[in-house]
């Protein structure tokens, strides 16, 4: 039997793969769909039409409902010249008790892929297992892998790098934060996250973004003072995610002097950045002034979803 010396180039590393956490990636990996998704959202703001996914079909199943994931993945299938179908857990037999695996063999024999927004990681970790197609995470209680390519992305546009910039997170522990210490850590970045005791991000996550970091740090602390000295970036999200809206007025009080004002923007390198990834709730985690000031991008950074999963689904499913 011939060996063959064909060397493996990123693309050939991709295609067919899951996307379950950035953890799973390599950092040539990430800047291969970054560069992608920049090159694309260039080719198309210039008229150019490229449609690598002619003829591919992706299942969307939202146990989760979303505008960002939903209307961003939709479209971007459809530009690349693909077809979205829209599953919503109650409408398909997974919501009635049909068996994971079952489902993803099923799936897999219609499907070209599967992008997946629920609540446990383990059931897309099942769904992954089980399929013969890419999975892709649209967001779980644990990680939100596609919404951190997108931040990662607008960062590399505003400020045409990544490697040793540092990412200020304030907030709560929850996803966001897990995602975004994993793909800072993956890229090169100093990333500090800032959430009082008893909602900080889990041990399990902080070890892993920690092994991973080489030339960078991870740091946790309760300050949010301390977290964006030195910052290019500062980052928060709702005090409350879905789900969580029972335990609103007791975050309220938890979460108080955590939010993103004037003085603590101040605080930050001159130039940082804003980051949110949305919905905001104005005046709770972030005051009205610094998410429509200046040095907000949260709208270039919603907008980079649609790029950043096309580039994923290209990469993934072409």
């Amino acid at each position: 039997m011939s060996i063959s010396t064909e060397p493996v180039t990123i693309e050939k590393q991709l295609k067919g793969r899951d996307l379950l956490t950035l953890a799973d990636y390599t950092s040539e990996e990430i800047q291969f769909i970054l560069d992608l998704a920049i090159n694309q959202k260039n080719d198309r703001s210039n008229g150019i039409i490229d449609q690598p996914l002619k003829g591919k079909t992706l299942g969307m199943i939202f146990e989760k409902s979303s505008t960002r994931t939903r209307v961003s993945f939709e479209a971007g299938i459809y530009q690349l010249g693909g077809t979205g179908l829209f599953l919503s857990s109650k409408d398909i037999q997974l919501g009635r008790g049909e068996p994971i695996s079952d489902t993803a063999k099923v799936l897999s024999g219609y499907l070209d892929g599967i992008m997946i927004r629920t609540f446990s990681q383990q059931i897309v970790e099942e769904l992954a297992e089980n399929a013969s197609i890419p999975v892709i995470n649209g967001l779980t209680d644990v990680y939100h892998p596609c919404q951190v390519l997108a931040d990662l992305q607008t960062v590399l546009e505003s400020k045409g790098k990544l490697a040793g910039l540092k990412i200020a997170y304030i907030g709560d522990g929850n996803n966001m934060a897990n995602s975004l210490m994993i793909g800072a850590a993956k890229m090169g970045m100093d990333v500090s996250i800032a959430a009082p005791e008893g909602y900080q991000p889990s041990l399990d996550v902080t070890q892993k973004a920690n092994a991973i970091a080489q030339d960078s740090k991870v740091v946790i602390t309760d300050d949010p003072a301390e977290a964006v000295k030195g910052a290019d970036v500062i980052y928060t999200d709702v005090w409350a995610s879905m789900g969580q809206e029972s335990e609103q007025a007791k975050r309220e009080v938890a979460f108080k002097g955590y939010q993103v004002n004037r003085a603590l923007l101040d605080k930050a390198n001159p130039e940082a950045l804003f980051m949110h990834c949305l919905p905001a709730h104005r005046g709770e985690e972030v005051t009205a002034e610094v998410i429509d000031g200046n040095q907000s991008v949260v709208f270039s950074q919603a907008e980079n979803r649609l790029h950043a999963q096309k580039a994923l689904m290209t990469a993934l499913m072409g």
